[in-house]
Formats: C-alpha cells, structure tokens, sequence
C-alpha cells in the first residue's frame, strides 16, 4: 500500500520545522545573501535546540541515520509487520520545510553537514561514537574531476599508523566552518575506482589548508571552500569503512553515501520550488488571478494553467524523494530512486522557480520579493551531488542493467 501523504508520527517535527523557516530562516534570508562568507550567528542557537532535541530523543534531527545496504534492521512495535518511517524520511520531509525559508542557511547549520551523512553511512561502530557531535564537510570535487568520482587524483598512502594525503579538492560545502572535512582519496591509482575511499580529517590537521572561499551566484549564505593537503596524515582509523581494496565491489562503500545524500539534495529542491510556488500564488491572486483546481488547465488563463502544470511537476518530485528516503528507513536498496529523485527534483526546483519569476514578472525580478534569490540558489541542487546528466547515466545503467564501462 502506498500512502501519499505525510506519516502521522512526523507531522509535529514537520510543523516545527515550518515555524523555524518561516519565524528565524526567512526573516533573514536576504541579509546574508548579500553579506555573502559571514557567518549566519543565528544558526548557533538553532542548532543547540536540534542537539537538544536529538539528544533527549524528541526529534530524529535534521540529518539523516545513513544507508546501509549490509543492514536489513529489524521491525518492532506497531511497524514491525509493516512499514517503518524513521530518520531518513523525517529528515528530508524536515529540511524540504527548513529550505522552504532559505537553502544557504540550512547548508550553514551545525553539526548537519553533507559529510555528517557520508559518516553515518559508512563509519563503523566505534568511528560513529568517536566522530559524534563533529560538524563535517564533504570533499569530493577536484580540479579536472567534476561529476565523474572515480577519476579522483588525491591519493592517501599508508606509512605505519597513518595515512598521508595529498591532493586538492574544490566546491567544498562548509569547507571554512565545519570542523571536520570528509576526504575522498585512491589508495592506489591503478586499482581505479575500487581504491577510493573517505578519510576524515579534522580542522587544523597540519598539511590542510583552506586556500579560498568561492563566490556564488546562489546560496549565498554557506560558505564552499578550496582545499589543499598536503603531505597530510591522519591516523589510519579514521578511513571510514574498511581499509581492504574489492576489486568485485568497485567502490560502493563510498557511493553508499551518495544513496543516503541525494535524497536529502532533492529535499532542498523541493522546499525551494515549493516557497516560490506558494508566493506566486499569492502574487498572482493579487493580481485577479484565480487558480481552480475543479477546471481542467487548458481552460483557464495562461498564468493559471502554467501554475498548475509547475505544482503537478512539484508533486512528482516530492513523491520521488519521500519514496528514496522511505527504502532507506527499510533497509531497502535506493540507488536507483536516490538517482531518480535527485534529477527529478533539481529539474524540477530550477524550472519551478525561474518559471515563478516569469510569472511575477518585474516583482519576480525585483529584490523587493525572494523569487529572484529562489532561482539563484535553486540552480546548484541541480549540480552538486551528481549533475543532472550524471542521475540519467545512473538510473539508465540501472535500468538497463548495464556496467559504468557499458554506458558510459
């Protein structure tokens, strides 16, 4: 049975969600827009309040509990026969309502980042209790290495306890505040993808340095450094995963955690598409247009139509994210759905809120209203975590049951 709305258990950590975008996010959304690379101060004590939360077991957080694809948990209670709803469904549902009052700030929180996610998916017992609480980056992108993450150069070198890297990665969310930095890197060149694994590094590890902070055109708010190591070690603990090379695995240990962060991208999409969404409604009833959901499109003006056929491409999206995030609280395989999800949504987000500004025209275009910002920061939920084309390769190789060497 599928069920096409929101779960019952979630709808308080939802609504909590909504008041945090709509009374701390939204308010000062434009201030740090403009005042791109400072630090939002106000997250601080929003963050406090989601540890405190999470801690005494009110809330599942804004992050997400990792997909693990060797687990298939075990039901108890009244999910035990059934459906299980937890964190991973919780945490997309949340920040599609936190990015309903500004993506940048939800990237800037503590504690929540990308690389959070990419620990709980692939760290073990002991490194989840050891890195719990760290705010932690992800770095995966290099000069001459974009969307294709097994051509990765930086490389780590066992020399006793400790692993040298060395390396240069770019586009790094939280790259300058998180404290910790996840780190893509070969064992061995020649071994391919199978030789990749994540490393985490803690801030201030000497050899790792954050050379600059990019400017953006959206997301504004959340800081994306450059970073360079050089001859830097950490102790060999802190590879996440196993240090062993499976040529048979390839390197899915580390893709695990893009089946547990595409969702949550496709989350962020979905939120922004639905703040611009709501606004154009209002907007254009302002403006004597009346948008009714008991006539079919072609019948009504052409703002109506548009509008209708913009909320129906959102819907989709949102159901393909709650369905990715739904297979990962069962334990289920979601490589294909996180892919599907993921290019779903960014399309979606991008067409959703540029097509909102059209529809507002100079009101759209103007700094008086969000829309304008809303198309800017769309645009990346399309790019980072695999490109649009990249999703279509992934979900056509699943498909057709094809090898990256078959499709490429």
């Amino acid at each position: 049975m599928i069920y096409l709305e929101d779960p019952k258990k979630l709808k308080p950590l939802v609504g909590q969600a909504h008041q945090v975008a709509m009374n701390m996010l939204r308010p000062i959304s434009r201030k740090y827009d403009r005042a791109e690379h400072a630090y939002p101060t106000e997250l601080d004590m929003l963050a406090s309040m989601i540890d405190g939360l999470s801690e005494s077991g009110a809330s599942e957080g804004a992050g997400a509990s990792g997909v693990r694809r060797e687990e298939k948990q075990e039901k108890t209670g009244p999910e035990s026969s059934g459906n299980r709803n937890g964190s991973n469904l919780a945490s997309v549902l949340s920040i599609t309502e936190m990015c309903w009052g500004d993506v940048g700030l939800l990237l800037s929180m503590p504690r929540q980042g990308l690389g959070n996610s990419a620990i709980a998916s692939v760290a073990d017992e002991e490194q989840s209790e050891r890195f719990e609480g760290v705010w932690a980056g992800m770095a995966i992108t290099e000069p001459g290495v974009g969307s294709d993450s097994a051509q990765i150069k930086t490389t780590a070198v066992l020399d006793g306890d400790e692993y040298v890297i060395n390396g240069e990665k770019i586009y790094v969310t939280s790259g300058d505040r998180a404290d910790h930095i996840v780190v893509w890197a070969t064992l061995d060149r020649e071994l391919g993808r199978a030789a990749i694994k994540s490393f985490v590094v803690p801030k201030g590890t000497p050899g790792m340095r954050v050379e600059r902070l990019e400017h953006k055109l959206g997301i504004r708010a959340s800081d994306t450094a450059a970073i360079l190591f050089e001859d830097c070690r950490v102790p060999k603990e802190n590879l996440l995963g196993s240090p062993e090379v499976d040529t048979k695995q390839g390197f899915a240990g580390a893709m695990a955690t893009f089946d547990n962060t595409r969702p949550l991208v496709a989350a962020m999409a979905v939120g922004c598409a639905r703040a611009s969404l709501d606004l154009t409604r209002e907007l254009l009833e302002q403006a004597g247009v009346r948008i009714d959901y008991d006539r079919p499109a072609h019948t009504q003006v052409a703002a109506a139509s548009k509008y209708l056929q913009l909320e129906a491409d959102w819907e989709g999206a949102k159901l393909l994210m709650m369905q990715a995030a739904w297979m990962a609280d069962n334990r289920e395989p979601n490589s294909l759905e996180a892919s599907m999800a993921k290019a779903k949504a960014g399309r979606v987000g991008s067409d959703v809120t540029l097509s909102c500004v059209e529809l507002a025209g100079m009101v759209g275009y103007s700094e008086n209203e969000l829309l304008e910002k809303w198309g800017r920061d769309s645009k990346i939920l399309d790019i980072f975590e695999g490109t649009q084309q990249i999703q279509q390769l992934i979900v056509a190789r699943r498909v057709l049951g094809l090898t990256s060497g078959q499709l490429k």
